[in-house]
């Protein structure tokens, strides 16, 4: 089995890699090959692997080679972000709506020349729905809440839900697109995601650093540890074409939590001290991209194929420290945490 992930060097993606790797079988049958695509090189424990090939630079510079290359499935999860699609909508454009175009369209010259068919999983993403005088966003959005997107980003992704959709009537792919919560929380910098301050107001007390939230404590959102993401991105993979029920987007499961019950959930892990390193300082660009964000999300389609979000944000937090220990910088990640 040959498999390709773009974005394969990246927080999610290059934790998928280890998640197949590990399992060594993707829908019972072997993999054999794993081709990571993104803009930077993937952690040197997956090159290590002989199954993984890392391919570097933008996704719309190796579409062209891809026509004459047969892939059994790929994950499509390299976007630009974004808060980094609202400052440049250009790059917005050719990284989310131009490499996906060119994505399928690789594949699909392949499929015409008599290649087989290949699963396709989609990384769309809860920002896809927004509040609108029409149609008013419901506290709570669901499976068949109607998308309306208030960002570039969100519009990006709405769009290739949709060619995902129209390229799996056509019989070119095997297409599913899964809408991703907020992942968090995310080890490293901080990138150029609107909701990156999510991961930071967590990681950053952790490790001893002030960490300043712009939005009001009562700001809610739904929420995914990487761990459950991952889970549901190879769920979705594994579902038959009837389990997934259509062609569709789903949302993948969420804990709906508010900034408050965050900082509850770090100060009971990790004590007060260091939930007192987080201030409150409003950004007017953040909170107004984030003020039209759901609130909460549910996911019963998910749900049917057996995925289920967190019980509690605790959990949530109990599981990054427990990978931060688990990594070779430990004592920078958790320096801010009593011994």
């Amino acid at each position: 089995m040959k498999l390709m992930i773009t974005g394969g060097g990246g927080f999610v993606g290059s934790r998928l890699a280890q998640a197949l790797l590990a399992r060594g079988t993707l829908a019972g049958e072997r993999i054999g090959r794993l081709v990571l695509t993104d803009i930077a090189p993937p952690p040197a424990s997956l090159l290590a692997d002989p199954r993984v090939e890392a391919r570097t630079g933008p996704l719309l510079a190796q579409t062209d080679a891809l026509r004459d290359e047969e892939f059994d499935g790929v994950f499509h999860l390299a976007s630009a972000v974004s808060g980094e699609c609202e400052l440049d909508f250009d790059l917005g454009l050719r990284s989310n709506l131009d490499s996906t175009r060119a994505l399928l369209d690789a594949i699909r010259a392949r499929v015409n020349a008599g290649g087989k068919v290949p699963r396709v999983v989609f990384s769309s993403s809860v920002a896809v729905f927004g509040p609108d005088p029409a149609h008013p966003m419901p506290k709570i959005v669901a499976d068949d809440t109607l998308p309306v997107p208030q960002t570039s980003y969100g519009i990006q992704k709405l769009i290739c839900e949709h060619l995902i959709a129209d390229y799996t009537r056509k019989g070119y792919v095997d297409g599913r697109a899964a809408r991703l919560m907020t992942v968090t929380v995310r080890p490293g910098r901080p990138n150029g995601a609107a909701s990156s301050f999510f991961s930071g107001i967590i990681r950053e007390p952790l490790a001893g650093v002030e960490a300043i939230c712009p939005v009001s404590p009562d700001v809610s959102h739904p929420m995914s540890s990487p761990a459950r993401t991952v889970e549901g991105l190879i769920a979705v993979y594994e579902a038959s074409r009837e389990a997934f029920c259509g062609r569709t987007a789903l949302n993948l499961p969420a804990l709906n939590v508010t900034v408050r019950e965050m900082l509850d959930a770090l100060e009971e892990v990790a004590g007060p001290a260091v939930r007192a390193r987080v201030r409150f300082e409003r950004d007017e660009r953040i909170a107004g991209i984030v003020a039209n964000w759901p609130s909460g999300a549910s996911a019963a389609r998910a749900a049917r194929l057996g995925l289920h979000p967190h019980e509690n944000f605790a959990d949530i937090v109990r599981q990054y420290i427990d990978d931060c220990k688990a990594a070779p910088n430990a004592d920078q990640t958790l320096k801010g945490m009593s011994p």
